[in-house]
């Protein structure tokens, strides 16, 4: 199942670390299945507030994403980003290419019924 890496970094001023971090990038998750999804490229915000921008790279699997992040490769360059930029960063498991959320529906409904107040002498 695909993961991905999902990152909400807020805005920044330009430094030349953030610049050898950007360049540098790909070369370390390339070698776990990595690639770019979204970088450098405008979003929209339909509610709330999401100031800054959005990076996100897909990988083959969480275990990738996971090595990826743990990485000597990944971990000697992440300072040069942390040092300037502020932000959110998760690595998410997708979904697979059928999933139907029928299974989340029924948990929630199954939740449901069993916060149901019971009625006289525990009957509903």
């Amino acid at each position: 199942m695909p993961a991905y890496v999902i990152a909400h970094l807020r805005d920044s001023a330009p430094h030349p670390e953030i610049a050898q971090y950007i360049e540098r990038l790909p070369g370390t998750f390339e070698p776990y299945g990595g690639r770019y999804l979204v970088h450098a490229t405008r979003h929209e915000v339909k509610e709330g507030s999401w100031p800054g921008h959005v990076v996100m790279i897909g990988f083959p699997g969480i275990d990738e994403a996971r090595a990826w992040w743990e990485s000597p490769a990944y971990r000697e360059i992440a300072p040069l980003r942390s040092r300037h930029i502020e932000g959110d960063i998760i690595l998410v498991e997708g979904v697979p290419e059928d999933y139907r959320p029928t299974e989340a529906v029924q948990a929630i409904r199954e939740a449901l019924s069993a916060e149901q107040p019971s009625g006289p002498a525990g009957r509903p």
